[in-house]
């Protein structure tokens, strides 16, 4: 019997998540639900379905405790810190309903965090981790972009985390072909505090995002242009700093260059696989953390 699925979003990742489950499944178990006309906590159009997958804009914690709530295992794509932050703290919730909480699934924090564990062993011990991105997925993540050079930047620096200001800290990061280099600055962003999960023992972790000068410049204004349909091809890049096993340092990176929207779609649908095989434990699962199949994730 197929497993029965829904995707809340109607945005660029929302489609692709539909179009690869359904390719996946039985089409007719697959639906999408419009959270701003259906009531998460009562709808019955959720009746039975085993996983949801949480790909609208704005913020997802609301929607995720109403379905942690009716026993349903969700998969989270958002990427806004403070909710992100929040849905960090709904472990404990999701384990008391035996479901899994998967947070930080696209492209962001969920590939470079899968990447992260697989570089990982390469290393005796690590004690650096730096993240790169460049490009947007559809409209929504556009915006979210342009926000996120506003914001306050976070890093987890010598056992603690701290605040900047975003925008600042430029470095010239080397993309995977045919992205190439790109400045990269500090930005709103919650790879950290989901790889700090996943990665306790690591010292230093960081994350910048690709801008140019205009959108340096303008990011405390509205967007000035209406955003693309989606993006063009974007990339990610992981960086891991440690010892090997005779104690010389090391470093070594990885990445891909890759149409967001389609990364993002395959890291959250390759999640749900999981989530239906009964290979994660219930609670909250973070991206790359050592109780996952990496391996096998990444495979999907």
């Amino acid at each position: 019997m197929s497993p029965r699925l829904a995707i809340v979003g109607a945005g660029v990742v929302a489609r692709r998540v539909e179009k690869r489950l359904a390719l996946a499944h039985d089409g007719r178990s697959v639906v999408t639900v419009d959270s701003r006309l259906v009531d998460l906590a009562t709808s019955r159009r959720l009746d039975g379905v085993d996983v949801v997958v949480l790909a609208q804009q704005g913020p997802h914690h609301p929607a995720a405790v109403a379905l942690l709530d009716r026993g349903i295992h969700v998969v989270s794509v958002g990427d806004q810190v403070h909710d992100v932050a929040a849905l960090l703290e709904e472990g404990d919730r999701a384990d008391s309903r035996d479901a899994v909480l998967v947070v930080g699934a696209g492209m962001w924090s969920g590939l470079t965090g899968l990447m992260a564990r697989h570089l990982a062993g390469s290393f005796a011990s690590i004690d650096e981790i730096h993240l790169a991105l460049h490009g947007t997925a559809g409209p929504a993540c556009a915006r979210q972009h342009h926000r996120a050079l506003a914001g306050t930047a976070v890093a987890f620096d010598d056992g603690a985390f701290t605040s900047m200001r975003a925008g600042t800290g430029r470095e010239l990061v080397w993309f995977p072909e045919p992205v190439g280099a790109y400045d990269c600055y500090r930005a709103e962003l919650p790879a950290p505090m989901v790889l700090h999960r996943a990665f306790p023992q690591v010292e230093r972790i960081t994350a910048r995002m690709s801008a140019n000068r205009r959108d340096r410049f303008t990011s405390r204004l509205p967007m000035l242009t209406p955003p693309h349909k989606e993006g063009g091809v974007g990339a990610c890049r992981v960086e891991l700093r440690g010892a090997d096993a005779s104690g010389a340092r090391m470093t070594v990176i990885g990445g891909i260059a890759e149409m967001v929207a389609t990364a993002a779609a395959a890291t959250a649908c390759a999640y749900v696989e999981a989530t239906i095989r009964g290979s994660m434990r219930p609670g909250l699962v973070v991206p790359g953390e050592e109780s996952v199949d990496t391996t096998s994730i990444l495979r999907d």
